[in-house]
């Protein structure tokens, strides 16, 4: 799986992901990439009142160990904000979801993976941190479950608000701008 976004921008100051490292992130959100979109197509069509354990994809993510809710998380942050063209609310809730788990073994690559996704889709996905960083804040020398140090983008702000990764309800009014989801 080809990624349109690459390794990493040597300008963006991060360290690229090595090549083996890349493609084991790819392998990873490869495997559980037919479950999640499956799963968010179901969700998509049912009622968004249901309680997300109720959902097909909160019985996905309650059938995968830690590893695979990385990769289950990496796949919707990657695809939410990259590729889909359409409503976005079962793609931000799953996010927002696996997010809010603690001890989940993110890694280094990970979260450096995810902030290069969110830096290269830029201010108009504004809820592009709320994994990257929750996923930073579960690394060494967080604390008290943020980040000492990811690297923060736009010089530590998002759209000129603090890069502290909140999402808006799906109640919160929508520019149109921000992540797309498609069917």
């Amino acid at each position: 799986m080809a990624s349109m976004t690459g390794r990493g921008d040597p300008r963006s100051g991060r360290g690229q992901l090595d090549d083996a490292a890349a493609q084991g992130l790819y392998d990873r959100m490869r495997v559980v990439a037919p479950a999640a979109f499956g799963a968010i197509e179901r969700d998509r069509a049912d009622d968004p009142a249901r309680p997300f354990a109720d959902t097909a994809c909160g019985r996905l993510a309650g059938s995968l160990d830690g590893a695979g809710l990385r990769a289950l998380g990496m796949w919707a942050h990657h695809w939410c904000m990259r590729f889909y063209d359409d409503d976005t609310r079962v793609g931000r809730r799953l996010v927002r979801e696996i997010a809010g788990r603690r001890g989940l073994g993110w890694t280094p690559d990970e979260v450096r993976w995810m902030l290069g996704e969110s830096e290269r889709a830029g201010p108009a996905a504004r809820e592009r941190l709320t994994l990257p960083l929750a996923a930073a804040g579960e690394l060494p020398g967080a604390v008290d479950g943020r980040a000492a140090d990811t690297g923060a983008l736009d010089g530590g702000t998002v759209d000129g608000r603090a890069a502290d990764g909140a999402v808006p309800d799906d109640g919160a009014a929508d520019s149109g701008a921000g992540w797309r989801l498609a069917g």
